[in-house]
């Protein structure tokens, strides 16, 4: 006999029921006779969307600055190290000669790749870093607006301040180059959410 401390009042299993799926066949549960009380399923059944402490957060629709920076700064060091070994390969190729070993061969691609792709990696990092920075000031700015003019704004400073070191005239062309770049990775992005499926959009 069950231990009726294990059940509430009328909860306590039959052994005559049974569990059916659409078709009419018997459905097997492990737990039908160990005498434990129904309530052990919502152990199982854990949600599937993020879980927050504070309900602001959950209302939050964007990343936080942590993750903003790591985000960007990781984008861009990785997007930099693939395309500055691909340049290494390139001119890796370039600069091989007629009686050069496969050993010479394979030393001269590894040496051209990791220095041009931790270069260009570098670089790109530094810039998602500026901007993920900016971007994250901008939104505290406002007061949490998170729209355009944040990424037009960090787009901006991120040029120019990438650039100061070259003077104020490169420092402005770098930040107009900047400005665009992010208005028209924004213009992508919205045109994406409304004609592309969902399903396909990563966020």
């Amino acid at each position: 006999m069950a231990d009726p401390r294990l059940y509430p009042s009328g909860s306590a299993p039959h052994r005559d029921e049974s569990t059916t799926d659409g078709s009419g066949r018997r459905l097997y549960n492990p737990y039908q006779d160990l005498n434990i009380p129904t309530a052990y399923k919502n152990l199982y059944d854990l949600p599937t969307s993020p879980e927050f402490l504070f309900q602001e957060e959950a209302l939050v629709q964007r990343r936080s600055w942590g993750e903003n920076l790591t985000y960007y700064t990781g984008v861009g060091y990785l997007s930099g190290a693939v395309a500055g070994a691909a340049v290494g390969l390139r001119e890796a190729a370039h600069a091989a000669e007629r009686g050069d070993t496969a050993k010479i061969r394979a030393n001269r691609l590894l040496n051209s790749c990791g220095s041009a792709g931790r270069r260009v990696g570098n670089r790109l990092g530094v810039i998602g870093l500026l901007y993920a920075g900016m971007e994250s000031g901008m939104v505290t700015a406002r007061d949490g607006q998170d729209d355009w003019i944040n990424s037009v704004v960090a787009g901006l400073g991120t040029g120019a301040l990438f650039r100061a070191a070259q003077g104020p005239r490169s420092a402005a062309v770098a930040g107009a180059v900047g400005g665009v770049l992010a208005a028209a990775a924004m213009a992508a992005k919205q045109a994406a959410k409304r004609y592309a499926p969902a399903r396909l959009l990563i966020d």
